[in-house]
C-alpha cells in the first residue's frame, strides 16, 4: 500500500474533504472548511517526494518535474477516488488531493432545480456550467450526465484532467477521456472526438483559447457541448468566452456565440443552517432576446433576460440567495455576502453580523 494511503484514509474518517502537503509543516486536511492538522510529524523534501512519487506513473513524473504541475487521479481500491494536483511552491514539491465521491449524486439528492433538465433534454448547443473552485461544478455536471445516462440514449464523451466521476453505461454509451494518459490535450481531445460521432461533449475545462473555439464549433456543428469556467454569473461567462479572443476576432465569435449558447449555471455553495453547505444557482436559458444581446454586446442586457424568464425556469443569484433564506437554508449574512446587489439584503442583518473584518 502506498504511504499516502494511510494519510488519505485518516483524512476520510475525520471526515475531511481535502488533504494539504507541503514541505516544514504537518500534513494538514480540510475539516468542515478550517485546515487542520491530521498529526505532528513536519513533512521533509525526501517524505514529500515518496508520497508523490509512489502513486505517479513514471512519464507522468517526468511531466511534472518539467513543468512544475501536474493534475492526476489516484483511487485506494473499495475507499475512495481523488482528484490530485501536484505543484512546486517555496519550500519545494507539495500536493492538494480532492475526494471525489464514488456514488454520483442524482438531480433528487442535490435538490437542483427543475430548469437544469430541459439543459439535458437539448440536442445542441453549448451549456457552461460556471463557479469559483470547489464550488460543486463537477458535481453538478455528473448529476446533469447521470440524468441523460439514465433517460435517454446518446453517445456522450467526457474529456476532463483528471477524469472525476466515472459513469456505468445506462441508456448511453460514455466514453471517458484523460487529458495526459489517453490525449495530449484537450485541442486534441476535442478534435478527435469531432470524428467520433458524439451526441453530447463534456469537457472538464475550457481554459485556452483553442479549446474554446473548438468547443463553440462542435456545438455550431449540431453537438451539445457542456463545458465549466470560473466566473460567478451569466453575463461574466459571456464576456469571458468573448474577450478570450483577440479583438479582431471577436465580432465573430458573438455571432457563433449567439446562434448555439444554450444556457449558463452559475452555481455557488453557502453555509447551510445548522450545518453543511447549499448550493445557489443563476440559471440562463434559450430566450428569443439572447442572441440579439449577444451580438450586438449589450452583455448588461442579460441580467434583465433573466429577470424575466423566471416563468421558464431562470432565476438571477440574488433570487436564489432570497429563496434559500427563505426557506431557513441559509442565514442573512451568508446570503448578503454572497449577494451581487449587497443593499437588497443590508435591511436583514442582525447586530454584528458584520463585525471581523467583513
Amino acid at each position: 500500500m502506498p504511504a499516502l494511503d494511510a494519510l488519505l484514509k485518516t483524512m476520510l474518517e475525520r471526515g475531511g474533504s481535502d488533504l494539504h502537503l507541503t514541505v516544514g509543516l504537518p500534513p494538514k486536511a480540510r475539516l468542515s472548511g478550517a485546515l487542520t492538522a491530521l498529526n505532528d510529524t513536519v513533512l521533509t523534501a525526501a517524505q514529500m517526494e515518496t508520497y508523490l512519487k509512489e502513486i505517479c506513473p513514471p512519464h507522468r513524473w517526468t511531466q511534472f518535474l518539467e513543468k512544475k504541475d501536474l493534475d492526476l487521479a489516484h483511487e485506494i481500491p473499495g475507499v475512495a477516488r481523488f482528484r490530485g494536483n501536484y505543484l512546486y511552491n517555496h519550500w519545494g514539491q507539495g500536493a492538494v488531493f480532492r475526494q471525489i465521491p464514488s456514488k454520483i449524486l442524482s438531480f433528487d439528492d442535490l435538490k437542483l432545480p427543475p430548469a437544469l433538465k430541459k439543459l439535458c433534454n437539448l440536442q445542441e448547443g453549448l451549456v457552461v456550467v460556471t463557479g469559483p473552485t470547489g464550488s460543486g461544478k463537477s458535481t453538478t455536471l455528473a448529476a446533469m450526465i447521470d440524468y441523460i445516462n439514465t433517460s435517454s440514449a446518446r453517445h456522450i464523451i467526457t474529456i476532463e484532467d483528471p477524469i472525476e466521476f466515472v459513469h456505468q453505461n445506462k441508456q448511453s454509451t460514455i466514453v471517458h477521456r484523460e487529458v495526459g494518459e489517453h490525449t495530449r490535450s484537450f485541442a486534441d481531445a476535442l478534435k478527435g472526438a469531432m470524428r467520433h460521432d458524439p451526441d453530447i461533449l463534456l469537457l472538464g475545462e475550457m481554459r485556452e483559447l483553442e479549446t474554446i473555439k473548438l468547443a463553440l464549433g462542435c456545438a455550431s456543428m449540431g453537438m451539445l457541448v457542456f463545458g465549466t469556467l470560473h466566473t460567478n454569473n451569466a453575463p461574466k461567462t459571456i464576456d469571458r468566452i468573448i474577450n478570450a479572443f483577440p479583438a479582431d476576432e471577436q465580432n465573430q465569435v458573438r455571432v457563433m456565440l449567439a446562434s448555439c449558447l444554450a444556457g449558463v449555471v452559475s452555481q455557488l455553495l453557502c453555509k447551510r443552517v445548522p450545518k453543511g453547505r447549499c448550493a445557489v444557482h443563476e440559471i440562463l436559458l434559450q430566450h428569443e432576446a439572447l442572441p440579439n444581446t449577444i451580438r450586438s454586446g449589450q452583455i448588461s442586457n442579460v441580467r434583465a433576460i433573466i429577470e424575466g424568464g423566471g416563468a421558464d425556469g431562470m432565476i438571477t443569484m440574488d433570487q436564489s440567495l432570497q429563496a434559500r433564506l427563505a426557506d431557513g437554508s441559509i442565514e442573512p449574512k451568508e446570503a448578503y455576502m454572497k449577494a451581487a446587489n449587497k443593499a437588497a439584503f443590508a435591511g436583514l442583518l442582525k447586530p454584528g453580523d458584520l463585525d471581523g473584518g467583513h
